[in-house]
């Protein structure tokens, strides 16, 4: 891993973490997951209606800095680690589309896909039958390709809602894990 991304701060709450924050704080349950919960802001608004909340991020420093406390936080990639299944799993995606994986906190790979897959492979076996996968992706990446893989994966898939910036729009996509 590249030294700077040990050292790395955690990314401040910005337009694709609101827009993911309005969508999810009327959600309620009794536990919850935030994947790759950077400075903890969602992790956080979750822990008002969740009795168990979870936040993992795959790099240390970011969570020993983290900007919001919260109590349960794990170092892993996405979900691996974790052996309970969620009423609801958050993820504010890393969907940049890049070459090479330089920075784990915005890059998503080829086509915006490859980190986002893994994810998504990642958390499925976490989420409760009928509960909540909500996460957000951009204009910038194959989303259509992601909501394919999505669905693939056990989850009956729809656009919460979609945001227009300057050079993107935001896709808030709720996928909710189909009973087995």
């Amino acid at each position: 891993m590249h030294r700077k991304l040990l050292e790395a701060e955690p990314y401040p709450p910005s337009e694709d973490t609101f827009f993911l924050a309005d969508h999810i704080k009327h959600e309620k349950g009794e536990s919850a997951l935030d994947i790759g919960s950077g400075s903890g802001y969602l992790s956080s608004i979750l822990k008002e209606s969740f009795s168990l909340v979870i936040g993992t991020d795959i790099l240390f420093n970011v969570l020993k800095k983290r900007n919001y406390y919260t109590e349960n936080i794990i170092c892993c990639s996405g979900a691996d680690v974790i052996n309970h299944q969620f009423d609801l799993i958050v993820c504010n995606m890393p969907y940049l589309n890049t070459d090479d994986i330089s920075d784990v906190r915005t890059d998503g790979g080829k086509s915006g896909l490859e980190i986002p897959m893994k994810i998504i492979n990642s958390a499925k076996s976490c989420i409760k039958p009928g509960g909540k996968f909500i996460y957000v992706t951009s204009s910038l990446s194959d989303f259509k390709k992601l909501i394919s893989y999505t669905k693939l994966a056990g989850f009956d898939v729809s656009i919460l809602a979609k945001k227009k910036l300057f050079f993107e729009e935001l896709i808030l996509v709720q996928g909710i894990r189909l009973l087995s």
